[in-house]
């Protein structure tokens, strides 16, 4: 299947509120684990997401230049050719992008979108991030309202986070405190500036304890039924049932019992990136110890050309990541849920 277009995006979108369960958003930063994310939904038998950060593009790009966009485009039009292969739908989403890098990343893939789109093309991605939780909440609103009318034209689902997710991730970093909970006035004031669909679809990552890499038990506390509060509050306001579409970011570590939670109350999306490192570069160590001789030529010696080859610990990584992506569909019940 090819990647959604944005009318199979919405009813990926739809049906996974419908039925209780979300997609997992797997990070990717090369073209081995793009494929690791597509074998791990194919084998789940699951529709998902592919998301690629700031920095992921940034690598993509090439260390010659770093540039973001060329990296970004150029995975996108990769996975594009790739996707028809699997038989599953998959969108492609940017990750995390704070204010001042919208203007070299964000900004220029709406318009990239825009222009396939008054070309009688479909976008090249389905969905971008506005990191604004960084700001204030007045400024990123504001700066949500002008996101999400460009991407209405260029037929794109945009996702906010109206405030802090904890820890770090790609240079955005926030303390592990008190203020990494969204409130019911938070929610209703994201409602009045973006709507509740009328003026586009947007995704919410509302802050519930969220925290970015793993921590050991006890370090953070996660309150997923906070969402059901946020659903409630502004639903009674507008008059409508549970009207957000929510993400969870600093998924990686949760116990099965929050993901639940989270999923009951709304998540339709839940991003991996820490747990799905670690699954594919996990093999590549175990490879590299066990065939020091071979991939380094010690002593003089000529080394194991089959040992240092990167296909020999590449198959081996992309497994174990695929292998990590059809748990995730398990935990986030989207394993055998793809549109037919």
């Amino acid at each position: 299947m090819p990647i959604a277009t944005p009318e199979v995006y919405n009813e990926m979108l739809d049906r996974a509120k419908a039925g209780r369960f979300a997609y997992p958003a797997i990070n990717v930063t090369s073209t081995q684990t793009l494929n690791a994310a597509l074998r791990g939904f194919a084998d789940a038998e699951s529709d998902g997401i592919v998301q690629i950060s700031t920095g992921g593009a940034e690598f993509l790009g090439g260390q010659y230049s770093k540039d973001m966009v060329t990296g970004a485009v150029a995975l996108a039009e990769f996975a594009h050719v790739l996707a028809e292969k699997y038989p599953v739908n998959v969108a492609l989403h940017t990750d995390h992008c704070p204010k001042d890098k919208l203007d070299g990343y964000v900004r220029p893939l709406l318009a990239i979108s825009r222009e396939r789109v008054e070309a009688g093309r479909n976008p090249l991605f389905q969905s971008h991030m506005w990191d604004g939780s960084a700001e204030t909440l007045a400024d990123n609103l504001e700066i949500g309202r002008e996101l999400l009318a460009q991407a209405v034209a260029a037929k794109i689902i945009l996702e906010v986070e109206i405030t802090p997710t904890g820890g770090e991730e790609d240079g955005v970093s926030h303390e592990i405190n008190d203020e990494l909970y969204t409130t019911v006035d938070d929610a209703l004031r994201t409602a009045e500036a973006l709507g509740l669909g009328e003026k586009g679809r947007y995704l919410l990552a509302a802050s519930f304890g969220n925290v970015h890499g793993v921590y050991k038990p006890g370090n953070v506390v996660l309150r997923p039924e906070l969402l059901k509060d946020l659903q409630e509050g502004v639903g009674a306001q507008h008059g409508k049932q549970s009207p957000f579409d929510f993400v969870f970011h600093g998924g990686s570590g949760s116990t099965e019992q929050e993901i639940a939670t989270a999923l009951d109350n709304g998540v339709v999306k839940m991003n991996l990136d820490t747990d799905t490192q670690y699954a594919f570069t996990r093999p590549v160590a175990d490879h590299m110890l066990r065939n020091y001789d071979g991939v380094l030529k010690v002593d003089g010696e000529v080394g194991n050309k089959k040992a240092y080859d990167p296909r020999s610990w590449g198959k081996a990584a992309e497994q174990s990541m695929a292998a990590r992506v059809v748990e995730a569909c398990a935990n986030l019940r989207s394993t055998g849920t793809k549109l037919k």
